[in-house]
């Protein structure tokens, strides 16, 4: 369902820098455009490509088209895509062909429990490759030869993902590196010599070590404390890749020699170097950038040097490149803020591409969509906090409209310049979302990361607070009616605002929020046993006398301040956040006798993947906001009535 609605175009607000003084502005132009439903929204279909087929011909397609993911196939040449998994639980996910023959790995966890099983699917049917209960395993790559592919697996320790190579020929499975020292794995070596390994120092530093498989010597490569990434192997074997900070606010590309342990600056760039990598047999190499919340990619051609240019398609981004065994293709992933990716294939000699997907919805016109901007404010300290905002197409200075201050996941998220179906919805629907990358977020350099270090709920709240504050003086937004709205440490973020400045929002949205800092830090799920110490850095041992502090930031024992309507949404199989997280906020809240909505989905993890309780959930937010933030004063509508929706696709 859409209905129209008239718009005014032209409204230009102009500052001088020195005085701040308003410009004349232009006269809107009425125009009119279509409002969509939640329905259409969803159904914009989510697929990404998860490689060639060995001949190239097919492109296998992980995609939500279903209502689920499921693997589908399509022509390199583009067409009609067609299924070849019909889960209607489990989401699916495709991991890749298998190198040369058309069988097929792919993943599935238990609706969001994250705890993944790797299956094959051949002519024969589906085998599942390890083992099936209470064991996490993760694809790692395959062998160079295609003979065989390695994997990460708890089985043996709960807490810790040791190195797996499992045969393809009869499936068979061997250890080669036991994790018993907490380590992360970071690459290993086309000759199965050397094993790069990550250990956390803290949620941005940490310890990289090369371990020789033979002698079984680890040595540090870096020397001071630093973030550090390990990004790939060269292509003879004989040096490792990896990005770091040391003694710079951005990544930076290193080149670590493996025969005498020497190093050397490979390029550095004004913005975090976020991926490097070599193709299979090392005739290109490919660099990603993270500029101002936007991906950059940069690939060479490694024997001349030469920069490799690939189409402008539409104006957009290029997010990912997936190239073919043999180098000749590539699949890339393009799109932008106002347009979600599409997959195409791409011949690096003839120049020629090919559209894969096509997955906005018919029904919306994308001409209706908003491109985000970003925008930079000053906070209460002075800091410069980055921003994405999204301005709704019908907003003037004479149709002011609601706002929300968007806030990320993490801690240490980024906000980025990409589509969000959620966001587009509330933007069609006139709302503002500025979407703020706060102290503590990642992609600005790593003082500004870690200044929110055992300072959650303080200054990064302050931060937000002075998004509002920026987004109320805005002469297309109505200044008494902004929320905030998050998900996951966005949704702590939400119940810290609604709790310890209770007159600064008007309405809250808690998308599965951290409530109770002692509780999630004590259940993290076993295999972040690695990253446990680090996120302990950051946040504070709750075993500690940190714990005082912990209990002071956490909102569900000081529920008696939240004042304003709430919505809680959740999903009952979140091994993050803890379902009792949400149940116990919404109990606490409810006594004030102030609004509460809570939405549980039976059948969801730490997000929602399932577009019917999409529908249900971002559909409910909407109605909300509507009734709280756009439709009333908070005042006249304190009615003290708690809604809950227990949502159960599968029953």
């Amino acid at each position: 369902m859409k209905k129209l609605i008239t718009l005014s175009l032209g409204v230009l607000l102009l500052y001088s820098c020195k005085q701040e003084k308003k410009e004349e502005v232009a006269q809107p132009v009425p125009v009119t455009i279509d409002q969509y439903s939640i329905e259409q929204f969803m159904d914009n279909e989510n697929a990404f490509a998860n490689g060639f087929s060995p001949d190239k011909s097919e492109v296998l397609m992980t995609s939500n088209r279903s209502g689920i993911y499921n693997m589908y196939t399509v022509s390199a040449q583009g067409g009609e895509l067609t299924p070849i998994t019909a889960s209607d639980s489990s989401s699916v996910y495709g991991i890749s062909y298998f190198p040369e023959d058309d069988r097929i790995l792919f993943r599935m966890d238990g609706n969001g429990d994250e705890v993944f099983k790797i299956f094959v699917k051949d002519s024969s049917g589906i085998k599942r490759l390890t083992p099936e209960k209470n064991v996490r395993a993760l694809f790692r790559g395959w062998a160079k030869d295609g003979k065989s592919f390695f994997y990460g697996s708890n089985e043996r320790d709960p807490k810790f993902m040791d190195h797996y190579e499992m045969d393809i020929t009869d499936f068979s499975s061997k250890l080669i590196y036991q994790n018993t020292d907490g380590m992360d794995f970071g690459g290993m070596s086309e000759d199965r010599k050397y094993i790069v390994l990550r250990k956390a120092v803290t949620t941005n530093d940490n310890d990289l070590f090369i371990l020789n498989t033979e002698t079984k010597e680890k040595t540090k490569i870096n020397e001071k404390i630093s973030s550090n990434s390990p990004e790939d192997f060269s292509p003879d074997g004989k040096s490792f890749y990896y990005t770091t900070d040391d003694n710079a606010e951005f990544n930076y590309l290193m080149k670590y020699n493996l025969a005498d342990g020497t190093k050397e600056k490979v390029i550095e760039k004004k913005w975090d170097i976020s991926g490097f990598y070599f193709t299979r047999n090392g005739k290109y190499q490919i660099m990603f950038t993270n500029e101002d919340a936007k991906t950059v990619i940069e690939v060479k051609e490694v024997a001349t040097g030469t920069t490799i240019d690939f189409p402008a398609i539409e104006n957009q981004q290029i997010n990912s490149a997936r190239f073919s065994r043999d180098e000749s293709m590539a699949i890339l992933s393009i799109g932008g803020s106002n347009t979600p990716s599409n997959s195409y294939s791409y011949n690096l000699a003839t120049k020629e591409y090919h559209k894969l997907t096509d997955v906005l919805n018919k029904d919306i016109n994308p001409d209706h969509l908003v491109t985000a901007e970003v925008v930079r404010y000053k906070s209460f300290d002075g800091l410069e906090i980055p921003a994405i905002y999204y301005k709704p197409k019908q907003a003037s200075v004479d149709t002011k409209v609601p706002a929300l201050v968007w806030v990320h996941g993490g801690p240490g998220g980024q906000s980025r310049q990409r589509f969000s179906s959620i966001i587009q919805y509330l933007v069609n629907h006139g709302y503002a979302v500025l979407a703020v990358n706060n102290r503590g977020s990642s992609g600005y350099g790593k003082t500004f990361f870690k200044m929110d270090d055992q300072n959650h709920g303080d200054k990064d709240l302050k931060d937000c607070v002075a998004g509002k504050d920026w987004l109320a003086k805005q002469e297309i937004i109505d200044s008494n009616k902004i929320g905030i709205i998050g998900g996951s440490y966005g949704g702590y973020m939400t119940m810290a605002a609604l709790t310890y400045t209770p007159e600064e929002f008007k309405v809250g949205v808690n998308i599965f929020g951290v409530t109770n800092w002692l509780r999630t830090l004590k259940s993290i799920p076993p295999w972040w046993e690695s990253f446990k110490e680090a996120l302990y850095t950051e946040m504070g041992n709750p075993n500690t006398a940190d714990s005082v502090r912990l209990r002071k930031i956490s909102p569900l024992f000081h529920t008696e301040k939240v004042t304003k309507p709430l919505i809680v949404l959740q999903g009952a199989k979140d091994p993050r956040v803890l379902k009792v997280e949400s149940d116990e906020i919404v109990a606490g809240v409810k006594k004030n006798g102030v609004p509460v909505e809570y939405v549980l989905f039976e059948d969801e993890g730490h997000g929602f993947v399932k577009k019917e309780n999409q529908i249900e959930a971002y559909g409910r937010v909407l109605k909300f906001l509507d009734k709280y933030l756009k439709g009333g004063d908070p005042q006249t509508i304190n009615d003290g009535k708690t809604e809950s929706t227990k949502i159960d696709s599968e029953s």
